[in-house]
């Protein structure tokens, strides 16, 4: 019953900012992870996604720039911290932090459509939809080269 509470919860303009702020900040810790790893995975089995992560770092910046463009549509200030950022010297490991940060971001972003439809704010809705549509494709090279299928994003 909690669950149908929230969802029935009516979001405010604050309330969004501060949500696209949140997920500003995991764009920025994305930014970081996909230049840091692209440049220190190693092996040949890592080469083909390593180019790929220079590729997702450029598109997790145009998204920030999305993102910090709505904030200041709503009359808010972007957020410039960014979330913390895993390292490790398992390359495995790395992408399995991305894989991570992925889900999260479309769990996170898929809310984020239901709350600009809430305030009527359909075309940033649309934004965010084609932000989607970047990280499902993330979200899929991250498994593929994990050689294991993209997982079921659950609310």
């Amino acid at each position: 019953m909690a669950t149908d509470a929230k969802a029935a919860r009516t979001i405010t303009r604050n309330d969004l900012i501060r949500l696209l702020n949140e997920d500003l900040s995991r764009e920025y810790q994305a930014i970081i992870s996909y230049v840091v790893y692209s440049q220190v995975l190693k092996g040949a089995e890592y080469m083909n996604i390593a180019a790929e992560l220079e590729k997702h770092a450029t598109e997790e910046l145009a998204h920030a720039l999305i993102v910090s463009e709505q904030i200041d549509y709503l009359g808010g200030m972007p957020s410039v911290t960014p979330k913390p950022v895993k390292t490790s010297e398992d390359a495995r490991q790395m992408l399995k932090f991305d894989l991570d940060n992925e889900e999260e971001t479309i769990r996170n972003y898929r809310e984020r459509v239901k709350h600009c439809e809430q305030l009527s704010e359909y075309a940033m809705a649309e934004q965010i939809r084609e932000i989607l549509i970047q990280e499902q494709d993330h979200l899929i090279a991250l498994a593929t080269a994990l050689g294991q299928d993209p997982p079921e994003i659950k609310p």
